[in-house]
């Protein structure tokens, strides 16, 4: 938090919330991480319904940060390097609405900078397809149940973590270094 108490809100969804959750804890700045769901109909939904793709939910974090240690658009700009913007509905094997690119934003200066933002990138050809990432107003954030959170650190050894998170993390490290918390 920052000498005036103010912190901000991100919302962001770009496939599993483990692998989001896990690059997002290791950035100054972030304060909290919360892998939840957002963007659907369903109250009150669990993973379970979810999981179907049927609520309407995607798979989402909930960052709390620092605005004079890093910038809603830094938030951006990370998202956009860990995850693929130019597939619907789907992040490498995870396939579903449930998995979709979307900016969550919670006021106008964030969908401001999200519009911007892709049509940067669109411009600049980062990607060979355009990008798909909804940007949809905030409503309701439902935090993912208690074994969800923290996923990586608790089970490194798991196969979806050795396979997926691990390989995005060490990249994530390598292009991000100076944006990384000090390790204790």
């Amino acid at each position: 938090m920052n000498s005036k108490g103010k912190t901000e809100i991100a919302t962001l969804a770009g496939g599993c919330f483990w692998c989001l959750e896990a690059v997002f804890k290791q950035v100054k700045g972030v304060i909290t991480v919360i892998p939840g769901y957002t963007g659907g109909k369903t109250i009150n939904t669990t993973y379970e319904q979810v999981s179907t793709g049927k609520s309407g939910h995607a798979e989402a974090v909930q960052i709390t940060f620092d605005p004079d240690v890093i910038s809603y658009p830094e938030i951006l700009d990370i998202f956009f390097s860990i995850h693929d913007p130019t597939t619907l509905n789907r992040q490498g094997a995870d396939e579903g609405t449930q998995y979709r690119s979307a900016i969550f934003y919670h006021n106008e200066q964030q969908a401001t900078y999200a519009n911007t933002f892709i049509l940067h990138l669109n411009r600049e050809k980062i990607w060979e397809k355009g990008i798909v990432t909804q940007i949809v107003e905030f409503e309701k954030f439902y935090p993912a149940e208690e074994y969800h959170r923290d996923y990586f650190a608790r089970h490194p050894e798991q196969g979806y973590c050795q396979a997926v998170i691990s390989p995005k993390l060490s990249k994530f490290r390598k292009e991000w270094a100076s944006s990384l918390k000090k390790q204790p």
